[in-house]
């Protein structure tokens, strides 16, 4: 129904209208009596072998709706209704902002991406704050924090500091926004020293709490190998809980949307499709570097279930949706997670198998391979940081 009624109503519309469209109707589905029921019964699946514990939470099932979708928390019952088992909220500022003028969201239909170059629109902490404070219905949810575009970078700090406090006690985890323009031509030592100085006061306020929140740290899809391994050894070196990998690019490679449509979409961030490789080689390169012991968010290019298993298998514990949501709507969270059962289920039934058969000595060979082909399916992460 959605690829041959929904999708094309959407499509007739122009992308943000579109948007601000399916955030209002989940919205008012999280409103009317029997909204949220309907949504379940159409598109979630529940499943034991769904659920997954990372960072010391507890996630239904290991797909999320990524940052970028709803940025001030309106609809966050309605996303949970659809299927997702988490929701990251933002990028949000302190102070709201309108972002850049429109037109700033184009489809590039034929590559299954969008570019877009929207500068963090957002209603600000005070109205993320009065979204935040209603029942989740037991969904898990991010706040993705950046900084206001007019705060000066020597000021940075105190903007997602400003965030962190104020958000500490309505969000589950955070994710760090630093933006990877300032960061993809910097030196080895600019980088470790532009993110610590924000980092570094997010761990000292988590210090004096309570409560724990686990703090992530978002990527871009063009930083360098070498930059990769950079973050990945500030992720093994501080308190920082893990990384999402990643943001959209600034690359054109390989697409096949004609040059003068494209560049009629002017610059911005290109997201779909054309990033699955790359998206999947950053998850894989951190998660070999960390030695798999840190939690990942892949995300970037998760178009199908078998983009979902592909980042999976690269050492994702958790995926987020986005682009894949515009192209493929709800039905792809469902057939991620009925992807996900099926795996399940045939290692199972391997290990039963090769346990039963006499011509094994039982040691359940089969599970051990099964469980190195799929580390993210079912399995705990865990950081080693001390401050935890």
């Amino acid at each position: 129904m959605y690829q041959r009624v929904i999708r094309p109503l959407l499509f007739s519309l122009h992308t943000e209208r579109a948007h601000r469209v399916v955030v209002w109707a989940l919205r008012l589905a999280g409103w009317l009596p029997g909204g949220r029921w309907l949504l379940a019964r159409c598109f979630a699946v529940r499943h034991p072998a769904l659920g997954r514990e990372v960072f010391g939470l507890h996630f239904d099932n290991p797909v999320g709706l990524a940052a970028g979708i709803d940025r001030s928390g309106e609809a966050i019952p309605g996303w949970g209704a659809v299927g997702f088992g988490f929701v990251e909220v933002g990028t949000l500022t302190p102070r709201p902002q309108s972002g850049n003028p429109r037109p700033r969201i184009y489809r590039l239909p034929k590559d299954r991406a969008l570019i877009h170059r929207t500068g963090l629109p957002n209603r600000g902490l005070d109205a993320a704050i009065r979204h935040l404070r209603r029942p989740r219905k037991g969904v898990v949810v991010g706040c993705n924090i950046g900084r206001n575009s007019s705060t000066l970078s020597e000021n940075a700090p105190s903007d997602y500091l400003k965030l962190f406090r104020n958000l500490y006690q309505y969000a589950d985890y955070f994710t760090v926004h630093i933006g990877g323009d300032c960061l993809t031509e910097a030196s080895t030592d600019e980088v470790r020293g532009d993110i610590l100085r924000i980092l570094d006061p997010l761990f000292d306020f988590r210090r004096g709490q309570n409560q724990y929140r686990p703090v992530m740290l978002k990527v871009s899809p063009d930083m360098s190998d070498l930059t990769i391994d950079l973050v990945t050894d500030i992720l093994i070196a501080t308190p920082l809980d893990g990384i999402v990998a990643t943001d959209g690019t600034l690359g054109r490679d390989g697409l096949q949307t004609s040059r003068a449509a494209v560049g009629k979409a002017g610059s911005g961030r290109l997201s779909g499709a054309p990033l699955t490789r790359r998206a999947i080689e950053i998850v894989r390169r951190i998660h070999t570097r960390s030695g798999g012991n840190y939690p990942i968010i892949g995300v970037g290019g998760v178009m199908s279930a078998d983009d979902a298993r592909a980042m999976f298998a690269a050492g994702a514990d958790l995926v987020q949706l986005c682009t894949g949501l515009v192209y493929e709507g709800p039905r792809l969270v469902r057939d991620i997670c009925r992807a996900l059962i099926a795996d399940a289920e045939a290692a199972e039934l391997a290990a039963k198998t090769e346990s039963e058969d006499p011509g094994t000595d039982g040691s359940g060979s089969a599970c051990s391979e099964s469980s190195a082909a799929m580390p993210a399916y079912g399995a705990e992460s865990s950081s080693e940081h001390p401050e935890q």
